[in-house]
């Protein structure tokens, strides 16, 4: 009977073995180091300088062994939060899934504010200029791009050195009240245009009343580009 229980027993590792494979508060430490080492510099390639720091992990954490390569990816996007957590997850017969919370302060240049602007203000590059900043202090997110922003209207006045975020610009309006228009009716790639008066002030891709002046007909119209409106063929 004891040589039985001897063989039984040596079938399973011993608690020691098992702790010795496990996955553990450490590994996971290293992991999220790494994964984000390897993120910090790709985005030194963008010019960016990375700060960041992981949160601690319960150290009684034990895990499965990893059989394969751990998979690791951002829950939330980190040029949005400087708090984005990590998902750890590992495939195989004893599968596992865990978050890591991370610190993460993304530094690279930003437009800003040259000086003080008003309210309805259009935007030229004097008005403009560029500054290091932590481009994920706010949701909001940053502009980096000067030509896409040329000639956009400022939504409310900001203050010298504020850095510029996309909820503060508007489109200038491409059709204003009283101008003569383009009406183009469309059906697929079939078209007619005829002439006519805007009713009403309006951006590319807002709709705005029209009269079309050889009908007299007011219409609903779609802005398509600057002096161009467009409305489905009936």
């Amino acid at each position: 009977m004891r040589t039985l229980l001897f063989l039984t027993l040596s079938l399973f590792p011993s608690a020691s073995i098992f702790a010795e494979q496990a996955t553990t508060a450490s590994d996971i430490q290293q992991m999220a180091e790494r994964f984000l080492q390897t993120w910090a510099d790709k985005q030194q390639q963008l010019n960016r300088r990375i700060e960041y720091q992981i949160g601690n992990v319960d150290r009684r954490l034990k895990l499965a062994p990893c059989e394969g390569e751990p998979e690791l990816s951002f829950v939330s996007d980190p040029l949005r939060t400087p708090s984005p957590s990590i998902l750890i997850s590992c495939a195989g017969e004893r599968p596992w899934r865990m978050y890591a919370t991370a610190s993460v302060e993304i530094y690279g240049s930003a437009i800003v504010a040259a000086r003080p602007l008003t309210r309805g203000e259009r935007l030229t590059s004097a008005a403009l200029t560029t500054s290091e900043v932590q481009l994920n202090a706010s949701r909001r997110g940053t502009l980096t791009d000067m030509q896409t922003i040329q000639g956009m209207m400022i939504r409310r006045p900001v203050k010298t050195g504020t850095v510029l975020t996309p909820d503060l610009l508007e489109a200038p309006d491409a059709i204003e009240r009283g101008d003569h228009v383009i009406i183009v009716a469309r059906s697929g790639s079939f078209s007619v245009s005829s002439r006519g008066k805007a009713l009403g002030n309006a951006s590319i891709g807002e709709q705005v009343l029209v009269e079309n002046l050889r009908s007299a007909r007011t219409l609903k119209a779609t802005v398509v580009a600057p002096g161009r409106v467009e409305i489905p063929m009936q």
